[in-house]
């Protein structure tokens, strides 16, 4: 904001006079509606208590907001006395605070110590597992008294609250896509909510994981989380892309940390991705790959499908050289495992063009394909490369691998 002031130093005495000016400054600014109506773009605010606020009730018991902020900060976000003296006033002794933010906390005391944590990284996922301690914390909050009400929490209170407070309501019996729309016409103004493509992905996982039980006093969902699964990462594509010779990759997983909620990003495996050249023949490409299809990847049958294998042959050469390609054949797949995160790069240090998170234990055949409109953050760098055919392949060995490999080889012949 160009404001800049200095801290003092290691036993300096700070003078009254400036930080009393520094403070009025602050208060000053803070009632500048214009600041933080601007930052708050298209977010629903509420008028309050005389104060004008960044945040909504998305129903009568759950309320998002943007960070809570002091000092600087609440120049252009909430300021955190203005929150706590609305939330008091409206819900005292009734509300819990639910901070999602990684890169910022506050003293839990500010709000009677009903604060609890569940970090993770700004315009991305959590783990799965992180999707269902929140929404059972939530559950167990509400359930406690009828008055209670959780107020969830990022920092601009819009793609990481939206993605938890989205998949709270499908907790609560709503499909993930009228959950995803009930947020977005309850807290914007141009219903446009979760709009990360990677954390709308995250709320379909989670209804899947999903069993409600019907009746009119039913209980909570029984969550059925998926077992680890690995699977092994054999090639990425980009199909069609221009401008561009090369692309850099990282391949990271969110991994556990004893102690800690937040789950960092690890990084696996990084190289470049580059141009198909017509007649070039790698050793190690399959001509044949093999998919393990489940139920679930069959889309909706009336009749369950026992799994089955589907023996599939590589002929996509005439269609590959029709368009500029760009790829990397890993000459060991790489095993993954849970929550992934695919980044790519303009150049080896900078310049990202757009990235993609998923979990393993979803993928139900071998190949997985993002359009332009399923990649995330991809501005017009990113769409500065993609064709209009464009799509990012990411190719996968075959699930249940002790399956596969004892079947006899006669099964997979060439005829």
């Amino acid at each position: 904001m160009g404001l800049k002031f200095s801290k003092m130093g290691p036993g300096k005495a700070e003078n009254p006079s400036l930080l009393r000016v520094q403070h009025q400054l602050i208060n000053y600014l803070s009632r500048s509606f214009y600041i933080r109506n601007l930052v708050s773009k298209q977010r629903r605010r509420m008028l309050v208590g005389g104060y004008d606020l960044d945040m909504s009730y998305i129903t009568d018991r759950l309320l998002a907001m943007s960070f809570p902020a002091e000092r600087i900060r609440s120049i252009y976000r909430n300021p955190l006395w203005q929150v706590k003296d609305v939330l008091d006033m409206r819900h005292h002794g009734h509300y819990k605070v639910y901070n999602l933010c990684i890169e910022e906390a506050y003293d839990p005391l500010h709000f009677h110590g009903r604060v609890e944590r569940f970090p993770f990284d700004d315009n991305h996922v959590p783990p799965l597992g992180m999707i269902k301690n929140f929404c059972e914390s939530v559950d167990s909050w509400l359930s406690s008294d009828p008055k209670n009400i959780a107020v969830v929490h990022c920092m601009a209170g819009k793609g990481r609250t939206g993605l938890m407070v989205s998949a709270y309501l499908v907790y609560s019996g709503m499909s993930a896509e009228e959950a995803l729309q009930v947020y977005a016409h309850k807290r914007t103004t141009n219903n446009e909510g979760v709009s990360i493509p990677s954390q709308r992905r995250y709320v379909g996982y989670w209804e899947n994981t999903l069993s409600i039980p019907r009746g009119v006093d039913h209980g909570p969902p029984s969550v059925n989380s998926p077992e680890p699964c690995s699977r092994e990462l054999v090639r990425i594509r980009l199909y069609d892309t221009v401008n561009t010779g090369c692309v850099f990759f990282v391949v990271s997983e969110l991994q556990e940390v004893l102690g800690q909620r937040y789950c960092p990003p690890v990084e696996v495996f990084k190289s470049c991705c580059r141009e198909v050249k017509k007649g070039c023949v790698r050793p190690n490409s399959s001509r044949y790959y093999l998919s393990f299809v489940d139920q679930g990847g069959e889309g909706n049958r009336s009749e369950p499908v026992e799994p089955h294998l589907v023996v599939q042959m590589d002929t996509e050469s005439s269609v590959l050289y029709q368009k500029t390609c760009l790829d990397y054949c890993f000459e060991k797949p790489i095993k993954l495992t849970g929550d992934v995160r695919v980044i790519f790069y303009e150049k080896m240090i900078g310049g990202r063009l757009f990235y993609a998170c998923f979990n393993t234990a979803f993928i139900r055949n071998s190949l997985l394909q993002f359009s332009v409109r399923d990649l995330d953050k991809i501005g017009k760098k990113g769409k500065s490369i993609c064709g209009p055919a464009f799509c990012l392949e990411l190719l996968f060995g075959p699930s249940h691998a002790n399956y596969l490999f004892s079947a006899s080889s006669g099964d997979f012949s060439e005829d």
